[in-house]
């Protein structure tokens, strides 16, 4: 029998059906919950969701924890969360940051200065010469801009508009071909996906995507200080308040709806009505809408598995760097040892109690040894009492020319940048 008749046969039969519990239960939940995070940051992205999107149960099972009820918290049982965090715009821990005037240090910072880090790591350095033993990056970040302690930082923009036409036109297209087909069952859950989305993205991107820092008090010293972490050393160079929206700004969602978010668990029943209606009334539809059905599902998750591929820390942290923090100066420089960081270090902030900075640096054998050293001409003179073995003064002439090697180095910064001690 010729291949085109049997096919024909296949799409006529009334006993065939497709397996659309399969689709339902498994296809594109995760993209789908990908894609419905980016709604704050990608430009007119909330008004792009008019599609039947795949993974309506996973979307619902996720963001149907902000909701704060009774009703609601049996409904989609889990721990409740900040929105931010939900979104993932929020809760990375940042390093360790010691103050270089104030005395502050505060033991883990905020996602903004992980983003930051992360953007230090990234960029092209210079090496200083001298000794190499254990290399650290030390970059110096120059905060001219200081942010309002409340902002709404502009929104990434994409292509999303121009390719989010393809599964809108598709899940237009394969409706009205199921209306023409008289196929009801298909053709009307094919229209439900298309406006469940399309309000899940509204009301879920109705949140106001911001920026907050706390405000440091008046009179405050400058806030230089060191972000340490095993990654390197990030020196931040500013206004108390600049240093602050680092060391304690964080990405915030505000919804209108706050503290209960109705809308959002709503918005969440409705998706799993979605879902179970899918589950059980597609199979009653015919082939041919079924195929459709499953076509439409299949070029969403496509779109969607497209806005998932976007970066979203590097969108985090472009929005950081240009929008916020309007393109702060990022100076790097390896360092051979950690010595010659240390002292390169305090050479670039003169911190009130060096000492302080020190301990967190270097070791405390290191620390007791160079701290003898003044200037750095080093005449032994000055420091040979003789108690010394021939061990100990080779150690010391080593720790000297790290010390020389790092002056070395901050001169070059204070040629290259600019450098003032204000």
């Amino acid at each position: 029998m010729p291949v085109i008749p049997q096919a024909t046969a296949a799409l006529a039969h009334p006993n065939f059906r497709l397996d659309t519990s399969g689709v339902a239960g498994v296809f594109g939940g995760e993209e789908a919950v990908s894609a419905m995070a980016t709604v704050h940051v990608y430009e007119h992205r909330k008004w792009l969701g008019w599609y039947n999107s795949p993974g309506s149960y996973v979307i619902a099972k996720r963001y149907g924890r902000l909701a704060r009820s009774k009703f609601f918290d049996g409904l989609f049982p889990g721990v409740h969360t900040d929105p931010a965090t939900l979104f993932e715009l929020d809760g990375w821990p940042g390093p360790k940051f010691v103050a270089a005037h104030s005395g502050t240090i505060i033991d883990q910072t905020s996602h903004m200065a992980a983003l930051l880090l992360k953007e230090c790591s990234n960029i092209l350095s210079v090496e200083v010469d001298g000794r190499k033993t254990q290399p650290v990056g030390v970059t110096i970040a120059e905060l001219h801009h200081i942010p309002n302690d409340k902002e709404n930082p502009a929104q990434f923009r994409t292509l999303a508009p121009v390719f989010a036409s393809v599964p809108i036109v598709v899940s237009l297209v394969t409706c009205i071909m199921c209306l023409l087909v008289s196929d009801w069952y298909s053709f009307s859950m094919i229209l439900l996906g298309i406006v469940v989305s399309g309000i899940s993205c509204l009301v879920i991107g109705s949140g106001t995507f911001l920026f907050i820092h706390p405000k440091p008090a008046e009179g405050s010293p400058r806030g230089d200080g060191i972000l340490n972490s095993d990654r390197g050393i990030v020196v931040l160079r500013g206004d108390e308040a600049a240093v602050n929206s680092i060391t304690r700004g964080r990405f915030s969602l505000r919804f209108d709806s706050e503290p209960h978010y109705e809308n959002i668990g709503w918005c969440s029943v409705l998706l799993m009505i979605q879902f179970v209606a899918q589950l059980l009334l597609i199979p009653q539809g015919t082939l041919f809408g079924q195929m459709m059905f499953v076509a439409s599902l299949a070029v969403s998750w496509g779109y969607n598995l497209w806005l998932s591929a976007f970066d979203k820390e590097q969108i985090q942290r472009d929005i950081l760097m240009k929008h916020v923090l309007q393109e702060p100066q990022l100076t790097k420089y390896v360092l051979g040892t950690r010595t010659s960081m240390a002292v390169f270090v305090l050479l670039v902030l003169k911190p009130e109690e060096p000492h302080k900075i020190m301990n967190s640096l270097l070791p405390n054998d290191t620390k007791a040894r160079i701290q003898s050293a003044k200037g750095f001409d080093f005449d032994q003179a000055d420091w040979d009492d003789g108690n010394f073995t021939d061990g100990d003064r080779q150690l010391l002439f080593t720790l000297f020319q790290d010390a020389r090697d790092a002056y070395d180095g901050f001169t070059k910064y204070h040629r290259v940048s600019g450098y003032k001690n204000s």
